[in-house]
């Protein structure tokens, strides 16, 4: 019944996804290797595929749509951009990235807080494509020079970098590992996006795909045992989530030494829109998981709608730990 209530925006962004990604997989080059991983480039551009069909619109929000359990934050306040190269469609963290780094300097500025602000930096390393690939995977890989290119921004805001995950017909675990040589960095985290794990036979944008709790915890055992080995601090585990059926039996990831777990809400459209999404996907949340809200600067305003407020944002309950924006 959730994703029902979704933003009929979520189709909009899913489009803008793919072409983005069927577009630049060809301008990658040829072949290029991450982590020891070859990974081929389609030749040409692919043509994108449609979204996932839109549900319907979201049913008008209570008179108290704030959610009212676990008020208080768990961690310090963490405010991101995402993106990717050459990839507008994609986030503001793109082309020039010191410029795009201002200007996530300008947007930290507007959340008044008492303590300090960390920036994100957040690089979708492993992009969704619309065709299969050579590997039939519907996924590619960002180079080492373009994660190193991100990951020298994150540092000069003194801040992170998140390395996003959409993986196609891959698996997680499997793409979590390729990124290795990076996740042994003591500033590089991660973050999963489960609308794009589809299942065999399914064609990114054909519909959402879906992950499980016990993957999760996969994920989470793994990057735990990094931290332990190489004596690392502790590092952010986002997953994100546009709708209820995307993450399933969430109560499956457990705690881990060394993860800060972050369930991020993806709800597009007006505030009153996004705050229930906001509320239908964190009745899910595990009490150890902590919040997260993501803002788009075009499909949450395209109706006219202003952009939430960084108070807005800051008054949601359970209070968000990591704000990001595309």
């Amino acid at each position: 019944m959730g994703d029902k209530r979704m933003s009929v925006e979520t189709g909009r962004r899913g489009f803008l996804l793919l072409s983005a990604a069927g577009v630049l997989s060809a301008c990658a080059g040829p072949m290029v290797t991450v982590a020891g991983r070859p990974n081929a480039a389609p030749p040409t551009a692919p043509v994108p595929v449609p979204a996932p069909p839109p549900p319907p619109p979201v049913s008008p929000a209570t008179p108290s749509p704030l959610a009212v359990t676990n008020a208080e934050p768990t961690g310090p306040l963490r405010v991101g951009f995402c993106g990717g190269p050459n990839a507008p469609a994609l986030g503001r963290m793109t082309g020039n990235l010191v410029a795009a780094g201002e200007e996530l300097t300008r947007q930290i500025s507007a959340y008044r807080t008492d303590g300090p602000i960390q920036p994100v930096v957040e690089l979708i390393a492993t992009r969704v494509i619309s065709t299969p690939g050579a590997d039939g995977l519907y996924r590619s890989r960002e180079s080492d020079s373009s994660i190193q290119s991100y990951l020298d921004e994150a540092r000069r805001l003194k801040g992170l970098l998140l390395l996003n995950i959409q993986p196609g017909h891959a698996d997680f675990p499997t793409e979590v590992r390729a990124f290795e040589r990076w996740l042994t960095e003591p500033d590089v985290g991660l973050a999963l996006d489960p609308e794009w794990a589809v299942d065999p036979g399914v064609r990114p944008g054909q519909k959402f795909g879906h992950v499980t709790g016990a993957v999760l915890d996969q994920v989470a055992t793994y990057v735990s045992e990094l931290v332990s080995s190489h004596n690392l601090p502790p590092k952010m585990m986002v997953y994100h989530q546009v709708a209820t059926s995307v993450v399933r039996d969430e109560g499956d990831l457990k705690p881990h030494d060394g993860v800060v777990p972050i369930k991020v809400v993806d709800g597009i459209g007006s505030r009153e829109a996004k705050i229930t999404t906001w509320n239908l996907v964190m009745r899910q949340k595990p009490a150890h998981v902590q919040a997260g809200f993501k803002l788009f600067y075009d499909e949450d305003t395209r109706r006219g709608a202003p952009l939430m407020k960084p108070e807005e944002v800051l008054a949601l309950r359970p209070a968000p730990t990591y704000v990001v924006y595309e």
